[in-house]
């Protein structure tokens, strides 16, 4: 093949499907810099807005899953499928990739599947410990399947199945540092234990409401919060009383930018278990209390967290559960050294800060590509 690669990419609908693409694309493109690259998104979601950001071109399907919620939207959903393959067809032809990669998503089916039919080597990179749909269905074209956790053979054909990690960002592999200096940057006491709550750029309503509970307790244990509240609730939790009047202990950020500094300054992590940021904090290596979005698509991110809760790297609360046993569960976590170390001994079995790159070894290695 020509050193001028054109790549299909696609995946999207949510940031854990569509990172992962960039990063694994700009992998490529380190390797093979004339490549050139081509998405297929689906039109209205977020990918339409990120993969441009990212400096690559996109083209969006009219596709959509199926709607639980409203049956009748469904009607339509054979009508788009159709002219989801016809576009994705006539887009593949013209663009002539050498090879295409998903990571799923609506968009991802229809652009994959045509890609294989026409001819073209595909790959498939599955962030979750329970896979997708789309992924599932086209694991059987594949050249190769990357996964984000182990014993995925059930799931995916054996021989072509590779645990490797998921793509993250590639400054929270080179920007942890040594915990006190994290604290000192930050302007948080080196001497007391320190907890960082994050729940997505949106932030979690029910994170948000467990601290609200567990505000007092917390004061009186003299402990230390960094809170990300995401969008949603940012002002009136940082205007609420109880919360700015120790604000020497506690920090409410709408969004932290810089999430390498946060997880180094944390003794104990508290995080919904989205595959992305599983995979971001098996990098930074510190217990964690993984509390699932419960409304996930087939509940994948409880299947994550049990994942790693089967191998004592994480201790999980289910969403229903958080008024009875949040506090409990995290004071079990936070008053046992022993166990914090044991937890962060086992997340080392998770954290692949090499992914992006092995992945892109292993598909140039079954094309046969040279750099």
């Amino acid at each position: 093949m020509s050193k001028t690669l054109k790549i299909l990419m696609s995946g999207g609908g949510t940031g854990g499907h569509i990172f992962p693409a960039i990063a694994i694309a700009q992998e490529i493109q380190k390797r093979f810099p004339a490549s050139e690259f081509l998405f297929i998104g689906a039109e209205g979601k977020m990918e339409m807005e990120k993969v441009p950001q990212a400096g690559f071109k996109i083209i969006g399907l009219n596709i959509a899953g199926f709607d639980r919620g409203n049956l009748l939207k469904n009607l339509t959903l054979p009508l788009k499928l159709i002219s989801s393959l016809a576009k994705a067809r006539t887009t593949i032809k013209e663009f002539k990739p050498d090879f295409a990669i998903g990571t799923g998503g609506f968009a991802s089916g229809p652009a994959l599947y045509m890609a294989a039919t026409l001819g073209v080597p595909i790959f498939v990179q599955e962030q979750n410990s329970l896979p997708g749909k789309t992924n599932t269905f086209l694991s059987r074209k594949a050249k190769a399947v990357f996964t984000a956790y182990p014993n995925m053979s059930h799931f995916f054909p054996k021989t072509k199945t590779f645990f490797l990690g998921n793509p993250i960002r590639k400054n929270i592999i080179t920007d942890l540092m040594e915990k006190d200096l994290a604290k000192e940057k930050l302007g948080l006491d080196q001497s007391k234990l320190t907890i960082l709550s994050v729940g997505g750029s949106l932030g979690s309503r029910t994170l948000n409401n467990g601290w609200k509970e567990n505000i007092e307790k917390l004061v009186a244990k003299d402990f230390q919060l960094i809170w990300q509240t995401g969008k949603l609730d940012y002002k009136s939790l940082s205007e609420d009383s109880n919360i700015t009047k120790n604000s020497t202990q506690i920090q409410v950020k709408e969004f932290i930018a810089d999430m390498a500094l946060a997880y180094s300054a944390a003794d104990v992590i508290v995080s919904r278990a989205g595959a992305i940021a599983i995979s971001e904090l098996a990098m930074a290596q510190k217990p964690v209390l993984l509390v699932p979005f419960p409304f996930a698509a087939e509940d994948h991110q409880t299947k994550n967290a049990m994942t790693l809760v089967d191998k004592n790297a994480a201790k999980m609360v289910k969403d229903s559960e958080m008024p009875e046993k949040f506090w409990k569960t995290l004071m079990e976590i936070c008053e046992n050294e022993n166990l914090r170390i044991e937890m962060s001994e086992n997340l080392k079995f998770f954290a692949k800060p090499s992914a992006t790159e092995e992945i892109v070894d292993e598909i140039i290695s079954s094309l046969n590509l040279k750099a």
